[in-house]
């Protein structure tokens, strides 16, 4: 389509072009659910749970960029119509690409196994514009870049603009909890797009859920870590036994390190706990525990395998 008249910044007022394949993309700081930014100047849009994808749109054809960088168009053909749907000759897009459940809720381990030959397709949820027919907008401030990005492009089957909100962080956070969502990402009204840095105009505001999970073992540790352990082996009790939930490597300090490793070290067993054991890196030299002590960890979900992603370590359970 051609550009519309709305949706086309001003040369005069907009830096010339600048950005070229590939653009490092904006990054947000972790945020907390205890201190979600009050008031009107910022807005909140859902955090969708997939890959940074940035879309690079012209001459009627779209090319996909990673994070890191790497072309990986051919791996998703179902944005090949995304052009006709830009209102615009050419156009820089950020979004996420993200895979939803049958619960229509977004999952990352469905966005991992998405792509040629996988039976869901994956949808594009764009957040931001970089620049419209060779003319950079990253200097805009973000009000502007929503306004121009609702404008520039037109849902699809496989990609949309989804709504956002200024003011009412809180509220958004508790609906996105409940319903399963990972959280959301707080912006600052009148920020600019700065490619490659990680900005505090953006705050990433992630829900949480804690667990109990028994301690089954433990890797040995490398490095700083060499004389107390990497990561704890966790499960979940079950009728058929202790059934393994992956590993918690984060949320030590050296004084949990050692007093752990010390406790630990008094319930060593040679026999695996899990059933069935584990695989690959987390049974190569592992060293296994008799399932007494159980562990409070801060997990982001539990995947469809039944593993921990994101954990943290909080504590030993009572």
């Amino acid at each position: 389509m051609a550009c519309c008249r709305a949706a086309c910044p001003s040369p005069d007022t907009i830096a010339a072009v600048t950005l070229r394949f590939p653009v490092p993309p904006m990054k947000a700081t972790m945020g907390s659910t205890t201190a979600i930014p009050a008031g009107d100047d910022w807005a909140f849009e859902i955090k969708w749970d997939g890959y940074r994808t940035v879309a690079h749109v012209a001459d009627g054809a779209v090319r996909l960029q990673s994070t890191a960088g790497h072309d990986v168009t051919a791996r998703w053909p179902e944005f090949a119509g995304l052009p006709g749907s830009v209102n615009a000759a050419a156009a820089i897009l950020d979004a996420e690409l993200v895979v939803f459940d049958d619960d229509g809720r977004p999952r990352f381990e469905l966005t991992q196994q998405s792509g040629i030959g996988s039976p869901r397709e994956a949808v594009l949820q764009f957040f931001d514009v970089l620049q419209v027919d060779g003319v950079d907008v990253i200097d805009l401030p973000y009000e502007a870049r929503r306004r121009l990005l609702e404008q520039l492009v037109e849902p699809g089957p496989n990609w949309i603009v989804p709504a956002h909100r200024v003011g009412g962080g809180a509220e958004l956070v508790a609906v996105t909890a409940d319903q399963g969502l990972e959280g959301v990402i707080a912006k600052r009204l009148g920020s600019t797009y700065r490619p490659g840095t990680r900005s505090k105009d953006w705050r990433k505001i992630k829900n949480r859920t804690r667990v109990e999970l028994t301690i089954g073992g433990f890797t040995a540790g490398t490095g700083n870590r060499a004389s107390t352990f990497g990561s704890l082996l966790v499960g979940q009790p079950t009728e058929a036994g202790l059934r393994f939930a992956g590993g918690v490597g984060t949320g030590f300090d050296q004084r949990t390190l050692e007093s752990l490793t010390a406790l630990m070290r008094a319930h060593t067993v040679d026999v695996c706990p899990f059933d069935p054991p584990p695989t690959g890196a987390a049974r190569r030299g592992a060293i296994w525990l008799d399932p007494v002590l159980r562990a409070t960890v801060e997990i982001a979900e539990f995947t469809n395998d039944g593993l921990v992603r994101h954990a943290t370590y909080l504590h030993l359970a009572d």
